[in-house]
């Protein structure tokens, strides 16, 4: 059993000012697999000092010197992928294979991405006779989750890095162990003291304290709306500047004109990726009313091929949920769309047949489902997927845009051009038309393993 007790700060491993042991647990087995200590406002405040006195000068460094730290940091990134990707499986439960594609692939992704960026980025220019400069906003409290653990901490670390701002680090407490790795490569990659710092704890605790903290200039957070809505307040009294993706219930609308039974089968597919647990996964597919029959028919095809079970087996689609009271959460929303009258296509309550331990879920469609019902409301974030029948275009928009979610949306068609038009009726922060990836796609693509298991394709870090 690992010991990840200790916090990175100024440059230096160091113990927790008070320890409270926390246990981390592989969600396949239940075992527990390290002990890490959840973090107090006294280590906070070590944390952001010395993150402040190290912005007076990484502030300052020529992006020449901020473009070799992050090839540096590519490198040894590089030399632990293999490490990085089985990690993040026995902490949230993350299949192999898709730790090795996508998971640890889209943390190295970022890093070659900012790079490209940073060798081209203007950081002065003049427009007319007024110089516009873009400087570094200084200390940024960085508060990540569980369910794209490494993606998540690195597509903030690497920005404020290359913009040359500091940082305090709260990886979830649920899965941990893959920012202990990353704090790792920071180090061994010399990161300058005081640039980049790691605090482990709890939302109510650490969180708080970054986000309340006079001393940190911006807020980071990805997250739970409830939880987003707690770091809003509590930066509000220091007027800080806090930027937040939340939870998602997005609208997967497949148009009268599209291949019903392919694009069935991509969204029921997209919907399990990661046990369900993205916040853009596609939840509530939209489909015409004469339709249904043959969507129905094709998303039970598409979940009942999904294959359960131990994430370093090899054929496995999906593993468990990341943690226990994710998996009782989930089983309540399944529970509540049966008592509400949705009709169940597959799955259910209960762990998959043959399976008596560990957070495993039925891969579970629900179909005629009302967009008033609790699990056309709520984010479940599971592998279960609630169909919509809509009776026209105009009634498609008015569902997909009926939720108090906007992260993303999604829209499929056989004609582009009407697929972009709806998609520009759609309210929401990005939409995907016709099967398009967003960015972690994009990252993996270019990023991430040709083969699972293989190292990752070099690229360039500068820009041409």
């Amino acid at each position: 059993m690992k010991d990840c007790r200790e916090f990175y700060i100024d440059g230096k491993w160091v113990r927790p000012t008070e320890p409270r042991d926390f246990p981390v647990v592989n969600p396949a087995t239940e075992a527990r697999i390290a002990t890490i200590s959840l973090g107090s406002r006294a280590d906070v405040d070590k944390a952001v000092a010395a993150a402040k006195k190290a912005f007076a000068s990484y502030g300052e460094t020529t992006v020449e010197q901020r473009l070799a730290l992050l090839q540096r940091i590519i490198e040894v990134y590089q030399s632990k992928y293999e490490e990085m990707a089985t990690t993040i499986s026995e902490e949230m439960g993350a299949p192999l294979w898709l730790s090795r594609a996508a998971q640890a692939a889209a943390g190295l992704g970022h890093f070659f991405e900012m790079a490209k960026l940073l060798g081209s980025f203007k950081f002065e220019e003049l427009k007319g006779s007024t110089l516009m400069r873009k400087e570094p906003i200084g200390v940024c409290g960085l508060i990540t989750p569980w369910n794209w653990p490494v993606n998540q901490i690195a597509c903030k670390v690497a920005p404020a890095l290359a913009a040359g701002c500091t940082m305090v680090l709260k990886p979830s407490e649920i899965a941990p162990l893959s920012g202990y790795l990353f704090t790792q490569i920071m180090h061994e990659a010399g990161v300058p003291p005081g640039v980049f710092n790691m605090v482990n704890g709890d939302g109510p605790t650490v969180g708080a304290a970054i986000s309340s903290h006079p001393d940190v200039d911006m807020v980071s957070f990805t997250g739970s709306t409830r939880a987003g809505v707690a770091v809003a307040t509590a930066a509000a009294p220091t007027v800080k500047r806090v930027t937040q993706e939340l939870g998602g219930k997005s609208a997967n609308i497949i148009l009268d004109d599209a291949d019903v039974e392919q694009a069935v089968m991509a969204g029921v597919q997209s919907c399990v990726l990661n046990t369900g647990q993205s916040c853009n996964a596609p939840t509530r597919m939209l489909i015409p009313r004469s339709k249904m029959a043959e969507a129905i028919a094709a998303a039970k095809r598409a979940a009942d091929a999904v294959t359960v079970g131990d994430p370093s087996a090899d054929g496995i689609t999906i593993g468990p949920l990341a943690s226990e009271a994710q998996f009782e959460k989930v089983q309540r929303l399944i529970k509540k769309g049966m008592e509400e009258g949705a009709e169940l296509v597959t799955g259910g309550p209960g762990r998959p047949d043959g399976i008596s331990k560990g957070y495993f879920v039925r891969p579970t469609v629900f179909a005629n489902v009302r967009n008033d019902m609790t699990i056309a409301r709520e984010e479940i974030f599971g592998p279960v997927l609630s169909i919509i029948p809509y009776q026209d275009e105009n009634d498609a928009v008015r569902i997909a845009n009926d939720t108090p979610y906007g992260l993303s949306g999604y829209v499929t068609s056989g004609n582009i051009e009407r697929a972009r038009r709806v998609a520009r009726r759609i309210r929401s922060g990005n939409v995907h038309v016709n099967g398009a990836r967003g960015l972690r796609g994009a990252l993996t693509r270019e990023c991430g393993p040709r083969e699972p298991g293989s190292a990752p394709r070099p690229r360039p870090t500068r820009a041409p």
